[in-house]
């Protein structure tokens, strides 16, 4: 057993040189540090990791195998519960979840579960190993999931293993959903994602792209052509503003348009003829992982200058605390207490600079943070050429406007049944951040697979057993 009480450090490509490219950031572990790793763990008994992980994998179990050598073994295991294993073992914030409740984390930090799930993926990848063999019996009962982000993959995966026929429909060109058009490569990898994929096809999924449902197809249509039940993971993909003065102004992006042009679009490679006015200082407005995702992008477009611009204090940042290391690492300057109240442009239309104004926390509101308020003649100028809104996403209406009986509630969310993900419309359900708005990889990959489950037990109960 590894006594260490702090986590065996994961290599990463030097600041000066990975600002300067697209690049995988973190290298993850070799063999070596992830058998040392993987022996700080306890194994305990009751398992807290494992209550706390959204979809429930069996932390101890694969770190044992990791432990033993069996590499394969711990990534077949980690794959009963989660068909994202190299994603999520990048992406996923389990400093709040599984690693919180680590009980290595009472005297030193907690296991590092996130880059030991990674390792076992990657090692996989490597070595080019076949999935192990699916038995179950088909039962010819068919089901659409519109969305192939980690919502609609991971209710794919189950519903495959339980047997149904499943088709995928995507409305971008690519599948992937977020994965592919909201974090970039520097920290997710396409090729990453692209293999993930290529396994929920070989469980055989069959997918569908540049099929927008509510547009394209209709729910009505789908249940028309024989499918028996839909799962909507479409996401969260309409942007907030700030709603001031200004935001119609050249060189005003939301998040989701810088990013998709940087991640699916790669705007970042002068060969592609993908248009994006990159800007020599660059504000982001937002304090969470794509704001910190915006910034760091933003960096390596060129930049000279990249200003957070956050209204609360880093503690109450958001961001995943590893992003925020390694934004500080790389020169990313944070302007906390700060809100933007007006955006100026020159006389050809483009940004010129923004005013902002000074911020100050009072008592927590029920984010659990403290509320930021405005202090009075604090208002200042800020030299900007680019600004970046990163302040959150809403589901898009489309499907709720043109689907009779599903209802949203008073901020665009479909409205379901918390245990089962039903929506208010018989035998179409929903998952991830079209129901919950902006939130994790994980969380959305744990209400797929509830909602795959819960289709299941409706449809054993329509067929009667099947």
């Amino acid at each position: 057993m590894n006594l260490s009480k702090q986590k065996v450090v994961m290599p990463t490509v030097d600041p000066q040189i990975r600002i300067k490219n697209f690049e995988e950031v973190s290298l993850g572990y070799d063999t070596d540090d992830a058998i040392l790793e993987a022996n700080r763990c306890l194994e305990c008994k009751h398992k807290p990791c494992v209550a706390a992980c959204p979809v429930g994998i069996d932390i101890p179990g694969f770190i044992h195998q990791i432990k033993a050598g069996k590499f394969e073994k711990a990534y077949q295991l980690i794959l009963r519960d989660s068909v994202l294993p190299a994603v999520c073992g990048r992406v996923c914030p389990q400093e709040v979840q599984c690693e919180s409740v680590c009980v290595r984390s009472i005297k030193g930090e907690a296991v590092a579960i996130g880059r030991l799930e990674r390792f076992a993926a990657d090692m996989h990848y490597l070595k080019d190993n076949n999935l192990e063999e699916n038995s179950i019996k088909k039962n010819k009962i068919k089901v659409a999931i519109a969305g192939s982000g980690p919502a609609g993959l991971s209710c794919a995966s189950q519903l495959l293993n339980l047997g149904y026929d499943v088709t995928i429909y995507e409305s971008l060109h690519e599948a992937g959903g977020v994965l592919v058009y909201g974090i970039p490569e520097f920290r997710l990898p396409k090729s990453v994602v692209k293999q993930e994929i290529e396994q929920s096809i070989k469980q055989g999924a069959t997918l569908k792209t540049s099929m927008i449902i509510g547009q394209t197809l209709y729910i009505d249509e789908l249940f028309e052509q024989g499918f028996e039940a839909v799962f909507l993971g479409t996401g969260a993909g309409l942007p907030k503003f700030l709603n001031i003065k200004g935001e119609g102004l050249n060189g005003v992006y939301s998040a989701n348009e810088f990013l998709t042009r940087i991640n699916l679009m790669k705007a970042y490679n002068e060969e592609q003829a993908t248009p994006i006015y990159k800007g020599e200082i660059v504000g982001i407005v937002g304090g969470g992982n794509v704001a910190i995702d915006s910034a760091r992008s933003a960096l390596r477009l060129g930049a000279k200058e990249v200003h957070l611009i956050y209204r609360r204090s880093l503690e109450e940042l958001p961001a995943r605390s590893e992003e925020v290391e390694h934004a500080i690492e790389e020169g990313i300057i944070f302007d906390i207490l700060t809100h933007p109240v007006e955006i100026m442009g020159d006389e050809k239309g483009f940004v010129k600079k923004i005013k902002c104004i000074k911020m100050e926390l009072g008592e927590k509101d029920s984010s659990g943070r403290r509320r930021p308020s405005a202090i009075k003649d604090s208002e200042f100028e800020m030299n900007l050429d680019v600004l970046v809104v990163a302040i959150g996403t809403t589901p898009n209406p489309l499907i709720s406007q043109n689907t009779e009986q599903l209802k949203i509630n008073n901020w665009g969310g479909l409205i379901v049944e918390k245990d089962t993900g039903l929506t208010t419309k018989e035998y179409v359900y929903a998952g991830g951040d079209v129901v919950t708005g902006s939130a994790t990889v994980i969380l959305a990959m744990g209400a797929g697979k509830k909602a795959a489950n819960a289709i299941d037990q409706k449809l054993k109960i329509k067929h009667k057993n099947i």
